[in-house]
């Protein structure tokens, strides 16, 4: 919570100054409250109620909130400041809050760095995304083939607009031979990215600069020669415009070196031909393949996992008049692909609920007769890439995550990872043999290996160093399953201290998504460490809507099916009660963005079940989400209230509207970033501002607020684990906590 320019201004206007320690490290909230209540304001700003009743298919739904809508009013953003800031002085004022900040932070610097977004050339160089302990954001690094070091290519801190604010690396992408590279950046966590160009040759920046850059779902291609890139653009509008038309119409442009933007080809857009049935509400990319003739038109339908896929000539692309062929429509489910010379590899769930693979030719592409590579079955088929040497495959088998290799000849292995973990394709190049694989278990730190398709062995590629914590004894991940409310069995990973006597006191998180398909993947957290060695429980529940078991676990959880996602966490919680590892008073749902909608419902639904929640960046008013900037683009997940039916599904999901009077709901903590494009930050204005009003006895609901943040997306590391150590400190203050274990 840092970085806005009235902080002092309004810090000034608050109550007194809360008391920053105590001797006692087993504080109860009733401690708390009654020692804090003394210097600072019992409730956070009262909020003013204008209510506003709107009429969808004969019900009436209240919005007593709704102007807290209008962000651009400083009314809007003083109750922002307001809130935010009675938040701030009473998360500080937690005994445990600046211990749990210096063992994160602790934790955190454990390992001297961490990478990622590795890419690799066919002549040996390698650039990737590093991040030395200490500091805060990822800078960008490029070791050419044969140095002993790597060196700095980009560093954000030297590209933020002011000095109250910070820019972020959003994506990057080296030209084929290594000549040029464009990077994006974003200030503020805001998403709104611009790209810029090196010449990697010579080391400057060129004055190559194209703004309104679309990132969600695309990256930057270049042409084979390497003289300039395709890229996806929003298009220019007015100040007024309104939100719900900033995400329509992209434009897959092709920019050339050192040319004005302003030229740029349109090469794909709705409505610039006919062979291109594209919606306005569509976001095409292109994709190029060395050694394919063809270029690959990719259209995301919103956040629609299923895509449609046109082919054309690379060589036609920038004639004005490109012959487009559709390879697949959103009907065949599609929802990855690769291109090997002229075939073109899809992965699709028609008439398979887990995926499978299949292939067909770009010279005369027919979807209805490709043929089958990878069948229909048990094995979750995820994602795909070409490399020089093979096709790899992301998949699920028991539910863990492996890499496949496909050979040219057809032959399919599993490849089998030094420890035997969780494996997932780190990064894998057209023009370079094997593949760069990232291991890890929920309780060891990851590793990333290079794999020899030709000596069929890995190596360890040191991007990755061990850190201090990331192989600690003592702690232990349960797999179980749950038995939901309908009577599907639902994954639950359990971590925890092996010697956690489970009497039913342990502070416990349940944390979920169950949104788009995307699966909670095995992964290990220093972060999570913060709270698993104080005593905490953290089940992390696999709900449908994920991607689990793929698209039948995801629709199983979408639109009028969301009901399933909470009912699988309150499940989760049930089943942690009865095996005595927690008790209601000691849990708390968590769940951020579109995990919003679990948390959120969990505790309307259940208030009795649980003593706290946390709804990081929640979608929490989803009548109203359609109106804004991100609501059209999610239409295909979640519903529209034009309809009868999504109308009805909305309204089951949206939390705000479930707080009802009267209620003794958990005490809530509501975190959100001022400057986020993605979940505007009124939905946690709304859901606090309705906790608040209906608020009993000592279960607080507080909005934490980051005016130089957004989504989470681009935040620094210090605005990272500045969070987390009001999260821990918040519902270790309200489910209570143990010490931490002495060490020897």
């Amino acid at each position: 919570m840092t970085g806005h320019p009235l902080k002092l201004i309004l810090m000034a206007t608050l109550v007194g100054v809360l008391v920053t320690a105590c001797e006692s490290e087993d504080l109860t909230k009733e401690d708390l409250m009654q020692s804090s209540s003394k210097s600072t304001p019992l409730a956070p700003p009262v909020t003013r109620i204008e209510n506003v009743v709107d009429t969808h298919w004969g019900v009436q739904v209240e919005d007593p909130y709704r102007w807290l809508e209008d962000q651009d009013s400083q009314e809007v953003l003083h109750w922002f400041e307001q809130q935010g800031g009675f938040t701030e002085q009473v998360l500080n004022a937690l005994p445990i809050r600046g211990q749990l900040l210096e063992r994160l932070i602790e934790l955190d610097q454990g390992a001297p760095y961490s990478t990622y977004g590795v890419r690799q050339l066919a002549n040996g160089d390698i650039f990737f995304l590093r991040r030395n302990a200490g500091e805060s954001l990822a800078k960008l690094y490029h070791q050419p083939k044969g140095a002993v070091e790597a060196t700095l290519l980009l560093d954000p801190d030297a590209l933020a607009d002011d000095a109250d604010s910070h820019a972020s690396i959003e994506g990057y992408m080296p030209s084929w031979e290594g000549q040029y590279l464009v990077y994006g950046v974003a200030q503020g966590g805001s998403e709104e990215t611009t790209y810029g160009v090196i010449d990697l040759t010579s080391g400057e920046t060129l004055s190559d600069t194209l703004t309104n850059i679309e990132t969600a779902y695309n990256r930057p291609q270049w042409s084979l020669n390497g003289q300039g890139f395709y890229y996806s653009r929003r298009r220019e509008l007015p100040v007024d415009a309104p939100d719900t038309e900033i995400y329509k119409r992209t434009e897959v442009r092709y920019h050339a070196i050192g040319t004005d933007p302003i030229a740029d080809v349109v090469v794909a857009a709705f409505g610039v031909s006919d062979l291109l049935p594209l919606l306005e509400t569509d976001f095409p990319s292109v994709v190029i393949t060395p050694g394919s003739r063809y270029a690959v038109l990719k259209v995301k339908h919103g956040d629609n996992n299923e895509i449609s896929i046109f082919s054309a000539p690379v060589e036609t692309l920038l004639t004005g008049a490109v012959p487009w062929v559709q390879i697949a429509r959103e009907s065949d489910l599609v929802a990855d692909f690769a291109v090997v010379a002229d075939t073109i590899y899809l992965i699709t769930a028609k008439d398979a609920p887990r995926f499978k693979l299949v292939k067909t030719t770009l010279t005369a592409p027919n979807f209805n007769e490709a043929r089958e590579i990878i069948p229909a079955g048990d094995l979750v088929v995820e994602g795909i890439a070409a490399a020089a040497d093979a096709i790899y495959l992301s998949v699920k088998q028991d539910g863990v995550n492996k890499v496949m290799r496909l050979s040219g000849e057809g032959d399919v292995t599993t490849l089998k990872t030094p420890r035997d973990g969780a494996a997932y394709i780190s990064s894998v190049s057209p023009q370079v043999s094997g593949v760069l694989v990232y291991e890890s278990t929920w309780i060891q730190g990851g590793i990333r290996y290079a794999y020899d398709p030709f000596e069929d062995g890995f190596t360890d590629t040191g991007m990755v160093p061990k850190g201090k914590f990331d192989d600690l004894e003592g702690y232990v991940a349960e797999e179980v399953l749950v038995t939901s409310h309908d009577g599907i069995d639902v994954p639950v990973s359990i971590l925890r201290r092996a010697d956690l006597v489970l009497d039913g006191t342990n502070p416990t998180i349940v944390y979920g998504y169950g949104s788009y398909g995307i699966s909670q993947d095995v992964s290990f957290s220093p972060i999570r460490l913060g709270w698993i060695e104080r005593g905490g429980v953290f089940a992390i529940a696999h709900v449908r809507g994920g991607g689990e078991y793929g698209q039948a676990w995801h629709y199983a959880g979408r639109m009028q099916n969301k009901p399933n996602t909470w009912k699988d966490v309150i499940a989760t919680a049930e089943y942690l009660i009865d095996k005595g590892y927690t008790t209601a008073s000691h849990m708390a749902p968590m769940g951020g963005s579109a995990g919003g909608i679990l948390a959120g419902r969990s505790i309307t639904e259940r208030p009795d079940l649980f003593g706290a929640v946390v709804m990081q960046v929640g979608m929490l008013d989803a009548i109203r989400a359609e109106t804004t900037t991100n609501g059209v683009p999610n239409i295909k997940e979640f519903g529209t209230v034009t309809d009868a039916k999504g109308f009805e599904g909305l309204l089951a999901m949206s939390a705000y509207h479930h707080v009802e009077d009267g209620v003794e709901y958990p005490a809530a903590l509501l975190t959100h970033g001022f400057n986020d494009p993605r979940v505007n930050p009124w939905m946690s204005g709304k859901m606090a501002a309705r906790l608040q009003a209906v608020a009993k006895n000592n279960s607080p609901a507080l909005l934490r607020v980051d005016f130089d943040a957004g989504h989470g997306i681009g935040s620094t590391r210090e605005q990272v684990l500045a969070q987390y150590a009001d999260i821990y400190s918040f519902l270790f203050w309200q489910l209570g906590h143990a010490n931490v274990p002495t060490e020897d």
